[in-house]
């Protein structure tokens, strides 16, 4: 898996991965123009669609209605160092379930791929090129 993060000009990026782009902005009073999400709202955003998946795909595989499904995803400002902690994930579900469904639904959102990241701290290099122009 792979993104581009290119700045389109101040604080504001465009995100591309394969075909697709997206804004990555910060709000006004951080020096933005708030034209798109920030890194943590993305974050969130990326774990909230993860569980959302795994939820729908539950409930497609046993035939039931999953319109209306719909996830929030919080998170606290951690500091020293700051991060992002506490995450809750709330799953809405409007159909009716079962105790067994309910449950099945609750482990098949815990598979979540971003959910299981997080679980485990993944290593992260970072590596810089200097004095290289970059072609656009």
């Amino acid at each position: 898996m792979e993104v581009t993060v290119k700045q389109i000009d101040g604080l504001k990026f465009s995100v591309e991965a394969r075909a697709h782009k997206v804004i990555c902005d910060q709000p006004l009073e951080n020096g933005g123009e708030d034209a798109g999400m920030t890194p943590p709202e993305f974050m969130l955003g990326s774990l909230g669609t993860c569980a959302e998946f795994y939820a729908v795909q539950y409930l497609r595989a046993r035939r039931i209605d999953d319109a209306g499904v719909e996830v929030t995803v919080t998170a606290e400002k951690l500091m020293k160092p700051a991060r992002l902690g506490n995450f809750r994930i709330q799953v809405r579900c409007p159909a009716q379930l079962s105790a067994e469904q309910t449950e099945g639904l609750q482990r098949s959102v815990h598979h979540c791929l971003i959910h299981n990241t997080l679980l485990s701290v993944p290593d992260v290099a970072i590596e810089l090129t200097v004095g290289e122009p970059v072609l656009r």
